[in-house]
């Protein structure tokens, strides 16, 4: 086993008090957010209507579904990619390698379902298990991570995650010992990170569009919008899966409890909150509302996609013709940070893009309910916090340089406002 490095490596998430709390809080919540969108008042803040016993949660079906798709989603992980990419240089300046093949699995997915409904599958059933997938989904979060903590105890010092090798026991595995855990060339982390659970939000969302047909006759223009502005998001994220490699969660953090259950868990069931909420709740939206929400939503999506696209540009190229006249800082690393453009507008334009984007989601259904709401409360909450990890590693890595980029770039996410 590799010495503990908590002398060096400041604990985060407020320790191993703080990881506790949320390995328990994080289930509760999901749990209780799939019980009120289903109930009559649906409020946010409010109890849910009742406690559902072991054997409405538990189901052997429920785990065997869940076990099917991430076994299809890994099967389509190992077909042949459109490309292979390299990933950041590792502590023994070794570069692993990654299939760029997430659109293509997205595709194949939306074909086999579509092949399965026009053959009788019937996907509108799906809201109607959504309890015992999301119990299935959280143990098999709280095994996989327990077989990861195992896997990282015999791992090398150098395939270790900076900050998940604190030596206690309950930290570690929230936050997860090894950087990259991997059978062969199968990386667990990159695959958990966008295949099934992005996939499976959007399979959720389409389910639930099905069984509003079915009680409505047709989806409600609502239902429409939010099915469709999450879908152009997810496929964001697959046809640019590349740009995952060079995010917190590849190059820092470890794989355990919180990148596993959010993964696997978190995202489908709670991501699919708005879709859930307007089955049990239709809301009337007219055309003139319709259109100005698409345009809140295409204007998040310019400045994420359009933040992104030069971040990684800049990253791959600092000649590209596109970024090359944009001003930058030199760093003691030898990299340069970027303080024009949409960098110099703000240090995180991408994440306001993202939570413009969440706006546009929450606004279909409705202002009556805080609800639907949430996961743009959540965003801001888990951005902001992020944001703050960020600071604090730039800090760290890039020192003086750092400090001019914030005194030149003084607003982090809202430009005159944070």
């Amino acid at each position: 086993m590799a010495s503990p490095q908590g002398s060096r490596a400041p604990l985060e998430f407020g320790g191993p008090l703080g990881a506790a709390a949320l390995m328990l809080l994080l289930p509760v919540t999901m749990f209780h957010l799939l019980l009120v969108a289903r109930s009559g008042p649906a409020r946010l803040l409010g109890p849910p209507p009742y406690l559902p016993g072991l054997e409405e949660l538990w189901s052997p079906w429920a785990l065997l579904l869940c076990l099917t798709w991430l076994g299809l989603q890994a099967a389509l992980y190992l077909l042949p990619a459109r490309k292979v990419a390299e990933g950041q240089e590792l502590k023994d300046k070794s570069r692993l390698r990654y299939p760029i093949n997430g659109f293509q699995a997205l595709m194949l997915t939306a074909l086999l379902v579509g092949l399965g409904v026009s053959a009788g599958l019937p996907l509108s059933a799906l809201p109607e298990i959504l309890l015992p997938l999301a119990f299935a989904a959280t143990l098999i979060a709280f095994i996989f991570s327990l077989l990861l903590y195992l896997k990282a105890l015999v791992a090398p010092a150098s395939a270790l995650a900076p900050g998940g090798n604190s030596g206690n026991l309950i930290y570690d595995f929230f936050l997860g010992r090894e950087l990259n855990p991997r059978i062969c060339s199968f990386d667990f982390k990159y695959f958990c990170e966008l295949r099934p659970g992005l996939i499976g939000w959007v399979l959720i969302n389409l389910a639930l569009l099905m069984q509003e047909a079915e009680l409505r006759g047709s989806p409600s223009l609502a239902m429409w919008l939010v099915n469709g502005f999450q879908l152009l998001y997810v496929g964001d994220a697959l046809w640019y899966e590349e740009a995952v490699l060079t995010t917190m969660d590849i190059i820092h953090d470890g794989f355990g409890f919180m990148l596993a259950f959010g993964d696997l868990a978190w995202v489908p069931f709670t991501y699919s909150l708005q879709a859930q909420f307007l089955l049990y709740h239709p809301q009337p939206l007219g055309w003139p509302l319709a259109s100005f929400i698409c345009l809140i939503n295409a204007v998040g999506y310019y400045i994420f996609r359009g933040a992104n696209s030069q971040k990684n540009t800049f990253r791959k190229n600092p000649s590209d013709p596109r970024v090359a006249d944009l001003e930058t800082i030199s760093t003691a690393t030898g990299r340069r940070l970027l303080v024009s453009g949409w960098w110099g507008m703000v240090r995180h334009p991408n994440y306001l893009g993202d939570l413009i984007m969440a706006l546009a989601w929450s606004l279909p259904c409705g202002v009556f309910h805080l609800l639907p709401y949430f996961y743009l409360l959540y965003f801001t909450a888990l951005l902001v916090h992020r944001e703050d990890r960020d600071e604090r590693q730039c800090l760290q890595k890039y020192g003086l340089a750092w400090r001019e980029y914030c005194r030149r770039v003084p607003y982090r996410i809202v430009p005159y406002v944070y």
